[in-house]
């Protein structure tokens, strides 16, 4: 039974965020709850003032500054919604504000920081790299640090959230699913509903790569991770809070780990019921729930996810799109073996049965067979076998494509591309920092005398793009393309032995 903490439920009822934020609508998600069998609820913490949770904490942070603090202003990091959290507390408190974002933040998230009369400051390609120059320039400027998370003040202006539910909710008992970054906010709201009423189910959502909190409860001690995903930039959290671990350790039940497809299924869920639009982490509690209500087949529960951010960049739907359809297991994407000869395409159509096509790549080639890559929709998630059963069984060579990232990013876009000449050729997918001459950075630290037999850009909105190169070194220079391949810095991941690579490229 978790113990009520006196501290902080004080910091709470006596928060100052609603000088700023509104307290938001608990909606019913009435097509997701018949769907699922459950009743599930959307805390609209998209619909703040900037656009997400983040404004409660910041403010309350800043409105309770001794005037010596506000005289000397405030410096935060912050990659986006916290940063504009900061930004509109200090325009509203009369407070200089100097917010330092990575130079890959999307143009959008800087100008609503300058529109608020923020002084931006681009400083490097991660999080990481912003908030160690935050603590140069704090040091330097004598200014007062905003944390985005770690801070009893912020933590308890996002434990207001659980102030507003334990009103909203009637049950005694329910589950609330609670996207984890830092874990200022679930730290908040779990430490206020657990204090008042121990049965209410704290669960958080992190995405499968990019578990920091997991992982550090995993291991009884706050870990950091090497890397981490940029889809859900919002929760990109390499190191959690030293105070919300201590928190999320004796108030929250369970964490559930999601996909980058799940979390977009989520975000296409959550437009068909509210008609709004989730950047990535103001959905991930909703894949969560989602994943959780599948795996312990729950019915007839009470379930409510926080929908907290809508700050999405447009050109990201488009990437957002593509993958909802596999992230709700509706398609599958299959690398099928059929003869190449006239009519076999028809045949192989009439030997699929009743299921609709939704993708098809084919290039000729001068050979008795030819590999196909097909997308396929399904009526219900577990059709996938019995489609790749069937179609074996009538003599097709099948390869189950639909959780291969190399086929889903770049693949399906270049089916048809061999070159048997390019020998001794290397494939390794990167993420390059959004930025200008990341690429020429790239090239210039690769040997000239490798040739870039292959090469595809993906642009999904995001702070990174999606790079894939096929590169031809010769096996004596192996050591020293490694080398060169860390001095680089980029993620990177050698696809050589990817069936999808063998396969098509």
């Amino acid at each position: 039974m978790a113990l009520v903490n006196i501290t902080y439920l004080q910091q709470i009822l006596t928060s100052r965020v609603y000088d700023v934020a509104v307290e938001t609508p608990l909606q019913a998600a009435t097509r997701l709850s018949a769907r699922l069998g459950n009743q599930v609820f959307l805390k609209r913490e998209d619909l703040q003032p900037i656009f997400s949770f983040k404004l409660r904490g910041a403010y309350n942070r800043m409105a309770h500054m001794s005037a010596d603090e506000r005289s000397r202003g405030v410096i935060a990091a912050s990659a986006g919604n916290h940063a504009q959290g900061v930004a509109f507390s200090g325009q509203r408190l009369g407070v200089r504000t100097v917010i330092v974002m990575p130079v890959t933040t999307p143009e959008i998230k800087v100008n609503a920081c300058r529109a608020r009369d923020a002084e931006v400051v681009l400083f490097g390609d991660s999080y990481s790299d912003a908030e160690a120059h935050a603590y140069v320039l704090q040091e330097q400027l004598g200014l007062t640090l905003v944390h985005p998370y770690d801070d009893p003040l912020v933590i308890a202006g996002q434990g207001t959230i659980g102030l507003e539910l334990s009103r909203q909710m009637r049950a005694g008992r329910y589950r609330v699913f609670v996207p984890i970054g830092g874990g200022g906010l679930i730290a908040g709201i779990a430490v206020f509903l657990k204090s008042i009423n121990p049965k209410i189910q704290i669960i958080g959502v992190e995405p499968d790569d990019a578990d920091a909190m997991y992982q550090s409860v995993q291991a009884g001690e706050r870990i950091t991770l090497p890397q981490v995903g940029i889809f859900v930039d919002g929760v990109a959290v390499r190191r959690v809070g030293e105070h919300t671990f201590k928190l999320v350790q004796q108030y929250v039940d369970e964490i559930v780990r999601v996909s980058t497809d799940e979390v977009c299924a989520a975000i296409k869920d959550i437009f068909d019921d509210a008609r709004a639009i989730q950047e990535p982490a103001g959905a991930l509690a909703l894949a969560g729930l989602k994943r959780y209500v599948n795996e312990r087949e729950l019915v007839g529960e009470q379930l409510v996810a926080l929908t907290c951010g809508a700050n999405m960049n447009f050109g990201r739907l488009r990437h957002v799109v593509e993958r909802s359809e596999i992230g709700e297991q509706r398609e599958t994407l299959l690398a099928v073996t059929i003869p190449e000869r006239p009519g076999a395409f028809k045949r192989f159509c009439r030997d699929l049965g009743r299921y609709n096509i939704t993708e098809f790549n084919y290039r000729y080639a001068p050979r008795p067979d030819a590999r196909i890559f097909v997308g396929v929709e399904l009526g219900h998630r577990d059709e996938r076998p019995a489609i790749i059963a069937s179609l074996a069984a009538q003599g097709y060579e099948v390869l189950d494509m639909t959780n291969n990232e190399l086929a889903i990013l770049h693949v399906r876009h270049m089916v048809g591309g061999r070159a048997p000449e390019a020998v001794d050729e290397r494939l390794h997918s990167f993420e390059f920092p959004e930025r200008p001459g990341a690429l020429l950075q790239f090239l210039e630290s690769l040997d000239e005398s490798w040739n870039i037999s292959l090469f595809h850009y993906r642009n999904h909105g995001s702070a990174h793009g999606r790079v894939l190169a096929g590169i031809q070194v010769p096996p004596r220079d192996l050591e020293r393309f490694h080398a060169s391949l860390e001095r680089l810095g980029y993620r990177h991941v050698d696809e050589s032995d990817n069936p999808a690579y063998r396969a098509f490229l």
